[in-house]
């Protein structure tokens, strides 16, 4: 399928199609025109993109998640490395709801100490 089809079978603008596919999360051949050519499973290709970039994962570790997922839901069969990835990055991610809840907190003190 066409760039366009994947993108109104996905929701995912072509741009962003574009840039998963620089990023190296979406692969496509080239027609002899010259246009992007995708197979029939890029839709859930992209349906697990979204998913993971939900979840929070940058373009990065998703390149390695992508080996492990199946499925639309993006289910990953987590064997050990992956689950060290996803460990640091659910620590990063600790770490930084506990900044904002700092920087809430301070927010918070100037409201309550100008009453």
């Amino acid at each position: 399928m066409r760039i366009g089809e994947l993108a109104e079978r996905t929701g995912v603008s072509t741009r962003l199609l574009r840039y998963y596919e620089e990023q190296g999360l979406l692969t496509a051949s080239r027609d002899h025109n010259g246009y992007r050519a995708y197979a029939g499973d890029a839709v859930i290709r992209v349906r697990q993109i979204r998913r993971l970039l939900g979840a929070g994962l940058t373009t990065g570790v998703i390149a390695s998640a992508l080996q492990c997922a199946s499925g639309e839901e993006a289910r990953l069969d987590v064997c050990p490395e992956l689950s060290r990835l996803l460990r640091r990055e659910l620590t990063a991610m600790d770490d930084r709801i506990g900044a904002l809840q700092r920087r809430r907190d301070a927010l918070a003190g100037y409201l309550s100490a100008g009453r």
